[in-house]
């Protein structure tokens, strides 16, 4: 029954397929203790499910296995290393001081640069489970996640052997590399279980060092309220003011940690990926953005994950960014953004204003 279900998600575009109890994560207590120390700021709703997180039979009851599945948005290891020393600064150069970066462009993490992987793996999913459940006969059940699930899904697909936590806390895969996403289908069948992958960072800290905003403040450990993904994503609100300028041109999440990683030069290119890749993205220009209105911005990333910040969030973005790499070809771009009638947009715009004539009075 297992490489029946792990040949259909071969032939369904997964890159991997393996399997796990469903007992509780190892690392239960660890993420409590980050939920009680407020590092994952905003994001209330790690804490409002955290009981089901650590405990998959209130996900399902009667659960059993976890399937978890990854699927890889790598365009190569090659491409990808190139795109990130360029526009996100993982050579250890800012993007203001980085020769090949246009002052005006802005960079978008790779994982972003498609539809949304939520709607891409929905239809694989949602077949892969009614695989399972057909197999396993009428008394089986299963739910599909994507993402989306109250599961601690890193600690889950470690165990089954997809890959192991870096010291960046994201997962890496010996055959993916760091790009891919992770999915689970949680069942009440029992199936052997794979064997647990262990961690390969050894002495390795490239992770930890590019780190723009020393948001990973020790190995294994990410206070988000410091990432630039939650910056630039989750946070709905202001940026904090001291951290606007290690933000550079990252106008929706930030590859650093992962660029870095030497596990990457295994990754292959992804093949359920491939055909959804948005052009345009790679090379944000900042102040066509800034001039989207509400409807422009719907149209312009419609079924992409860049709709969930909403054109606030997007343009408050693209204000720190301008404020950051931006000359005195931004100021009238900005000086019509600060008066936005979206306040967030209004005060980001000012601050940037404010940068930019700070460095053109001293040049």
């Amino acid at each position: 029954m297992r490489e029946a279900i792990r040949q259909r998600a071969r032939e369904l575009g997964f890159d991997d397929c393996r399997f796990t109890s469903a007992d509780a994560p190892e690392h239960r207590e660890q993420f409590q203790r980050w939920l009680a120390t407020g590092q994952h700021g905003k994001m209330a709703w790690l804490a409002r499910n955290a009981n089901k997180r650590v405990d998959p039979e209130l996900v399902l009851a009667g659960a059993r296995t976890v399937i978890c599945l990854a699927v890889s948005y790598s365009q190569g290891e090659e491409v990808i290393s190139k795109q990130c020393s360029v526009f996100s600064g993982a050579t250890g150069q800012s993007p203001l001081n980085t020769e090949h970066c246009s002052l005006i462009t802005g960079a978008v993490a790779h994982y972003a640069r498609y539809t949304d992987y939520h709607d891409v793996l929905a239809g694989p999913l949602k077949e892969l489970t009614a695989f399972v459940d057909q197999l396993g006969g009428p008394t089986a059940r299963s739910l599909w996640y994507v993402d989306t699930g109250p599961l601690l899904e890193r600690d889950l697909a470690q165990r089954a052997g997809i890959g192991f936590a870096g010291k960046h806390t994201n997962l890496i895969s010996r055959r993916l590399g760091n790009w891919f996403f992770l999915a689970e289908i949680i069942t009440t069948l029992e199936l052997e279980a794979d064997a647990p992958e262990k961690n390969r960072c050894g002495s390795c800290t490239r992770c930890i060092t590019a780190c723009p905003t020393q948001a990973i403040t020790a190995p294994f450990e990410l206070d988000a309220r410091r990432c630039i993904s939650y910056l630039t994503i989750e946070l709905k609100g202001s940026i904090p003011v001291e951290l606007r300028p290690a933000i550079g041109n990252r106008i929706y999440g930030c590859d650093d940690c992962l660029a870095v990683c030497p596990w990457n030069k295994f990754a292959a290119e992804g093949r359920l990926m491939q055909s959804h890749a948005r052009a345009g993205l790679a090379q944000a220009d900042l102040l066509e953005l800034l001039a989207l209105d509400a409807a422009g911005f719907k149209q312009r990333f419609a079924g992409s994950p860049i709709l969930r910040t909403k054109r606030r969030g997007l343009l408050r973005n693209v204000c720190v960014a301008l404020g950051n790499i931006g000359g005195a070809e931004s100021l009238p771009a900005l000086e019509r953004a600060a008066g936005d009638p979206e306040p967030l947009i209004a005060e980001h715009a000012q601050w940037a204003m404010g940068k930019i004539s700070e460095r053109l009075q001293k040049s």
